[in-house]
């Protein structure tokens, strides 16, 4: 081969050797985003700008999640603001309602904070632990907060997922808000069944809020 054309062939390698790489790189979390929210049902349900929030707070975290809670705290009270995705089987598993802290709001969580005593919401993404019983609330769940300085409290100041007879329609329609607890997603008494099933051990929660 003369020289000039295997020069020419080295030159076109270096060229189009990265548009090569390019076919390999991962998916961006956005376009994944918007192609899982479409495929879990989620359209007109949850705000795909939550959802990406969500998952890209996954990603930050090194982590795949088979099954995630997201409480989209921007919400009031009295919607059904609790959204638990199986993002395996790519279905929406469930909606509910889910109460903010006490001090952060009445109908609308308006502040969060990761300070004990606090009694106000922490947002960001949590790990689910093991199931418990609270000696307050029953059947309960452990929440181990993954971003530092926003949640990484939330074992010191006890925070869990638990029902209580607060979250219920009874109560939006003798008082216009859900009940508010000392910093707890709260979720109906007749729900936190199937929520350990879902969640317990390798769940994740995302509290979207303001």
């Amino acid at each position: 081969m003369p020289p000039s054309m295997r020069n020419l062939l080295i030159l076109l390698f270096i060229v189009l050797a990265p548009a090569t790489q390019q076919a390999h790189v991962a998916v961006p979390v956005e376009e994944e985003a918007v192609t899982l929210h479409k495929a879990c049902g989620l359209a007109g349900v949850l705000p795909q700008e939550v959802f990406d929030k969500a998952l890209v707070a996954t990603r930050k975290h090194g982590l795949t999640p088979h099954v995630i809670a997201i409480a989209d705290m921007t919400r009031p009270s009295t919607e059904q603001r609790l959204y638990i995705v199986d993002l395996d089987a790519r279905r929406l598993l469930g909606t509910s309602w889910v109460a903010h802290g006490k001090n952060s709001g009445e109908l609308m969580c308006t502040a969060v904070s990761n300070r004990e005593g606090s009694l106000q919401t922490s947002k960001g993404l949590y790990r689910v632990g093991a199931e418990i019983v609270s000696p307050k609330h029953g059947q309960a769940l452990l929440l181990h907060g993954l971003d530092r300085g926003i949640n990484d409290k939330a074992e010191e100041r006890e925070i869990i997922i638990h029902g209580a007879d607060y979250v219920s329609a009874a109560f939006i329609r003798e008082h216009g808000r859900l009940g508010r607890s000392f910093g707890c997603p709260a979720v109906p008494d007749a729900l936190m069944p199937r929520m350990v099933a879902w969640l317990a051990g390798d769940g994740l929660l995302y509290v979207h809020a303001k």
